[in-house]
């Protein structure tokens, strides 16, 4: 029988990820209830929105609003996204103190993503680290398409370890491996995964998984036999990403709760909770959420 952990930390990335994905103009005031729902279901990390230019991201213009707004709780790390020094500048005088920084680790994905080579970027991403530290902040170095981008696996594995030992180095928060396009199975998550873990020592390894082929959930459970303790999933699965075409959502946060809580692998979230903030941006969004558990049971019903 596979030895699992015994506590995982979930992020919810739903503020960011899945939010901006979404065409339908998100109120702040929304925003920042479901915000404050997801803290009062144990969500002990959020990423909260992310400082990027509204004329390619318009759901997260009021990035500065939204961080104005949340409620000081002990215990709770608000996180945002930022992709370049401009960015980075902005969340520093929003006060936001965790970063999360993000490159990718495929030529052609980061060509058509952010027209500039892989080398380009990993250059600005030093830079942005060596700014966050300069001021303070906690930056979590993230990798994009590590699983591949148009098709399993062709993104060099090489290259990633390459990264993952120079970020490690640079003394950041944690590394952080994002399966983008879905494409990750679960025999590659453990070759990446190890191939990782060997070379960034006690730096904290996250995964961000998508549900795109439906194996969301089997990749947790690779993972965390692999000894992977932290993951980025999303309330209701949403999410996505605006620049990979046929890229579905984040594995679902009461999903993935839901499944630790019954393997014995506890989370401290309460899962209906979870489900109702779900069903509320659900009904708002006026469409299905590719989530499971948060529309089995009737409304304010317990989910176990």
């Amino acid at each position: 029988m596979a030895i699992l952990p015994d506590r995982v930390l979930l992020c919810e990335v739903g503020p960011r990820d899945g939010f901006q994905f979404e065409a339908k103009p998100i109120p702040t005031d929304l925003k920042v209830e479901i915000i404050t729902a997801l803290i009062e279901a144990g969500l002990p990390r959020i990423q909260v929105t992310s400082f990027v230019h509204p004329k390619w991201v318009p759901q997260m213009a009021d990035a500065e609003e939204v961080f104005r707004r949340l409620p000081a709780v002990d215990g709770i790390i608000y996180s945002a996204l930022v992709l370049n020094t401009r960015g980075l500048e902005r969340a520093l005088e929003a006060g936001v103190r965790y970063v999360d920084l993000s490159i990718a680790t495929n030529e052609q994905h980061s060509r058509d993503n952010v027209n500039m080579t892989v080398d380009e970027s990993i250059a600005q991403a030093e830079e942005m680290v060596r700014f966050a530290h300069q001021y303070g902040m906690q930056p979590q170095m993230g990798f994009q398409t590590v699983f591949g981008y148009a098709s399993p696996g062709d993104t060099s594995l090489q290259q990633i370890v390459d990264l993952a030992h120079r970020f490690s180095d640079m003394g950041v928060e944690s590394i952080s491996l994002a399966d983008s396009t879905g494409m990750a199975n679960p025999v590659m998550i453990q070759e990446r995964v190890q191939a990782v873990q060997a070379v960034i020592g006690d730096t904290p390894l996250v995964l961000h998984l998508h549900d795109t082929r439906g194996l969301g959930l089997a990749n947790v459970y690779a993972a965390l036999e692999a000894g992977v303790t932290r993951f980025d999933t999303s309330l209701g699965g949403l999410g996505g990403c605006p620049f990979i075409p046929g890229a579905t959502g984040n594995i679902a946060t009461e999903d993935t709760a839901s499944m630790l809580e019954q393997m014995g692998v506890e989370t401290g979230i309460d899962i209906a909770l979870v489900a109702e903030a779900a069903r509320r941006i659900e009904a708002f969004l006026e469409k299905r959420l590719p989530g499971k558990l948060h529309g089995l049971l009737p409304k304010s019903a317990p989910i176990t």
